[in-house]
């Protein structure tokens, strides 16, 4: 069942993407601690521009 899940999520997605490529196995840690970094970057440069 849950390969069918990613395939239909896939399916879906791909629809609005330039770009996509599946990962075996999900995503690594690594992979989850850059885009918390990214997204708390983001955050502070959107903060000090409203505060600007």
């Amino acid at each position: 069942m849950e390969n069918l899940l990613v395939m239909l999520t896939f399916l879906n997605v791909s629809k609005k993407c330039s770009f996509i490529t599946p990962v075996p196995g999900g995503v690594g840690p690594m992979t989850i601690a850059m885009l918390l970094s990214n997204t708390l970057s983001a955050a502070k440069i959107n903060s000090q521009e409203r505060n600007s």
